[in-house]
């Protein structure tokens, strides 16, 4: 999980903070140190951390602070606002150009994951009702451009390759001048990477700049290699004047220092974080959220959003008078598990409720695998058998086992979780249940 590590070493530091009544200047310098150290082995450039170590501290040693009922949470809250600054303060969204297409050009090293970042960014337009056509400029590296047009493919995208050319500034302009505006209004470039950042790569990636002037120059970094991150952006920057970050990779225990010495290092903001294997696992990245889950708060509205894009507002609104009415079936359960499959991997979707441990979640086995069998079980009964699963007796059970590729112990521990369930959501909406506890829900 993003930034576990880092995490851990400031929830500690706090949780001393919070058990004094008051706070010295001795406190403060302690804990100052705690956290100077957690983000130096995070991989944080050291200026960067100098500059919010001084910020931090100038404000920690006001009087609001050091006189005030509650110091410690005081001081967690200036250590978020200055996480924040430090990240770019506020969401910048995509610049779409005045003109169709809008053009953006994909740039990073090679490994960074940008062919399948380039995918998932187009997937991400697509549900905002773009029209994207990814662009196969990588002319070197073996296979590059086939793998691109299954991403293209997976994610419903257009795609345009010139297999007779490997110039990739020739590509990249025909792509843009015979783009078919009634059937695509952007343009994603995904442009060849190298081992390491060399004169050859920069200019190529120069040129391609030139020839079709795009909107948005994004620079796929791996957020899992710390401090080189940093240096890579600051190169290409330098020489392309990139407009924005997306970090990949950001699932695994990420020490952090990409993401909070990117913006600081180059002035571009970080546009989006993608994480995970589904096409679907990018988002927008939001520098108060993402400061929020590094300090344990939880990330709620990036929830809320997952849960809005999962979730069928028709679909829950009839969900919710089954419920009422107890008339809440296997199809039911089915669908929902589907949707919440949606959101993402489990683990992360926790890791988004405040107050929870990402070292805990460690312990916790979602088995997807299991999420699996159960869906198979259900879509092997009958129409009926979803509708009213006391009719399935021994005979159906085996028949809807052998269906599923399962054992008969399998479909009766679903039923009985299926039962057990059934009478709970009863008893909520019994009166007895209301009328003790409606008011105090406000239902």
């Amino acid at each position: 999980m993003a930034f576990e590590s880092l995490g851990e070493k400031l929830q500690k530091t706090f949780k001393k903070l919070r058990g004094h009544g008051k706070v010295s200047e001795k406190d403060i310098k302690e804990a100052m140190r705690e956290i100077k150290m957690a983000l130096l082995e995070a991989d944080v450039n050291f200026k960067v951390v100098k500059n919010f170590e001084n910020s931090v501290k100038e404000k920690a040693m006001g009087s609001e602070v050091m006189e005030s009922l509650t110091p410690g949470q005081q001081i967690i809250k200036i250590v978020r606002d200055e996480l924040t600054a430090l990240m770019g303060g506020e969401a910048e969204k995509l610049q779409v150009s005045s003109k169709p297409p809008t053009v953006i050009m994909m740039a990073g090293l090679q490994g960074a994951g940008k062919t399948t970042t380039t995918g998932k960014l187009a997937k991400m337009l697509k549900k905002q009702g773009k029209r994207p056509m990814l662009v196969a400029c990588d002319v070197y590296r073996p296979a590059a451009r086939k793998q691109l047009e299954v991403v293209a493919s997976q994610v419903e995208a257009g795609f345009f390759s010139m297999p007779e050319s490997d110039n990739p500034v020739e590509i990249a302009k025909t792509a843009v001048s015979r783009c078919d505006l009634s059937l695509y209004d952007t343009v994603i470039i995904d442009t060849a990477g190298r081992l390491h950042i060399d004169e050859e790569l920069m200019a190529e990636l120069v040129s391609i700049k030139e020839a079709v002037a795009p909107t948005e120059i994004l620079l796929v970094v791996d957020a899992m290699t710390g401090q080189d991150a940093v240096n890579v952006a600051e190169s290409f920057n330098n020489q392309l004047d990139i407009t924005g970050v997306i970090l990949s990779k950001l699932d695994s225990d990420t020490r952090g220092g990409a993401a909070l010495s990117v913006r600081a290092v180059t002035g571009k903001p970080i546009k989006f974080a993608a994480s995970g294997e589904k096409m679907d696992d990018i988002e927008a990245f939001h520098p108060d959220r993402m400061a929020s889950r590094i300090l344990g708060m939880g990330d709620v509205l990036t929830l809320i959003d997952k849960a809005q894009e999962a979730f069928d507002e028709k679909k829950a609104a009839e969900l919710e008078k089954k419920m009422r009415e107890a008339s809440f079936d296997l199809d039911d359960f089915l669908d929902q598990m589907e949707q919440m499959k949606n959101m993402g991997p489990m683990e992360n979707i926790l890791g988004m409720l405040p107050g929870v441990n990402a070292k805990a979640l460690k312990g916790v086995n979602v088995d997807e695998k299991q999420m699996a069998r159960t869906a198979a079980i259900i879509k092997s009964m009958t129409k009926k058998e979803r509708e009213n699963p006391s009719i399935i007796n021994a005979s159906r059970k085996k028949r809807i086992a052998m269906g599923s590729g399962t054992e008969v112990r399998e479909v009766n521990v679903l039923l009985s979780n299926f039962e057990n369930m059934q009478k709970m959501m009863k008893q909520m909406t019994s009166g007895k249940f209301m009328k003790k506890f409606g008011k105090r829900f406000g239902m």
